[in-house]
């Protein structure tokens, strides 16, 4: 390991310029990015839309089985879901970092490497952010910026009654994804010369390590003149932000125990370590879907869409939050969510 560089021989403004000098801009709007006090933006006749999030090491992510890369990638795809979630389009985003010192320059390029081909692929610029020491681990907190078209945002709060609820993707794949990580992790530690079994495990892993901003989705619904009443991204398990919606929207929902779409591997999985597979679907998170409510006159342009399933739709107030299964009988459903703290 002897050509790894300490941090400390390149110093903060030789990080700063190895960052600047990997990154290529390409927003309009983005005026001045790296390398000044403050970066300069020039936004359209637009709405901005802010959204920041915190990744700290031993509770978000676990640099065992997190290649750095990954981890990158991860950081800005979900403040990009974020974005997407209110309808609007990602433009910059800014990266701060607290490293321990453990970390080496290479270690740091690999992030960064990472947090590069996430910019590329969302068409978005790193206009700046902060490098500081850690004693505890690594930080990651981003901070995306987007735009969207005044009156176009969509809120948690447009639910209607009658409106379908879909989502896009499959569900329960990150969660289940992370029980393999965590298993093969256990196994690794007991015996360092074993090799994890994760051949035919690729996708849920990869769900986990490095999930994707379905933005895709969001140019779609725009193209088939489809917007959404109200939209959140599924971070914290479907049933989690379901309850979001219909509070901040005053209704209730059924959803259909049927309808939840899953991946064949994840369904593997959750036989595999004795989980209810509806379990995992419901409360699982970061998935980084999107679940939203269309108008039922949009029923047509939504059916079928390859990457989206209509899932339930909004009721009364009156009437709670409800699973419902083919027998047309139907539970309370339970939010058990990732909690925070």
């Amino acid at each position: 390991m002897s050509n790894m560089t300490p941090l400390s021989d390149l110093g903060e403004f030789g990080l700063i310029k190895l960052i600047k000098d990997k990154i290529t801009l390409q927003q309009e709007s983005t005026i001045k990015g790296i390398g000044d006090d403050a970066a300069v933006l020039e936004p359209t006749e637009k709405q901005l839309v802010v959204s920041s999030d915190m990744l700290l090491e031993g509770v978000h992510f676990d640099l065992t089985f997190c290649p750095l890369k990954h981890l990158g990638y991860k950081a800005v795809a979900v403040n990009v879901s974020d974005i997407a979630a209110m309808n609007a389009k990602p433009t910059q985003i800014t990266v701060n970092i607290a490293l321990g010192a453990k970390f080496t320059v290479e270690a740091v390029e690999e992030l960064y490497e990472g947090i590069r081909l996430a910019c590329e692929n969302y068409k978005v610029d790193l206009v700046g952010g902060d490098t500081t020491s850690s004693r505890t681990g690594l930080v990651i907190s981003v901070t995306a910026i987007g735009e969207v078209a005044k009156g176009e945002a969509v809120l948690r709060s447009g639910a209607k009654e009658n409106d379908l609820i879909c989502v896009t993707g499959d569900l329960g794949a990150a969660y289940l994804g992370l029980q393999i990580l965590e298993r093969e992790k256990q196994a690794f530690l007991a015996d360092p010369d074993m090799q994890p079994e994760l051949e035919d495990k690729q996708y849920i892993i990869g769900r986990q390590l490095r999930p994707e901003a379905r933005m895709d989705v969001i140019y779609d619904l725009k193209e088939r003149g489809i917007k959404p009443t109200a939209m959140i991204d599924v971070s914290d398990g479907l049933a989690s932000e379901l309850f979001h919606i219909c509070a901040q929207s005053g209704v209730g929902a059924t959803i259909y125990k049927d309808n939840l779409p899953v991946d064949e591997q994840a369904l593997e999985a959750a036989m595999e370590f004795k989980l209810d597979p509806i379990t995992c679907i419901l409360n699982g998170g970061e998935d980084y879907e999107l679940l939203f409510t269309v108008p039922l006159s949009d029923y047509d342009k939504v059916k079928n869409h390859p990457d989206i399933t209509i899932i339930g739709k909004i009721t009364d107030k009156g009437e709670g939050i409800n699973l419902a299964n083919k027998h047309g009988q139907s539970f309370p459903l339970q939010a058990q969510g990732w909690k925070h703290f």
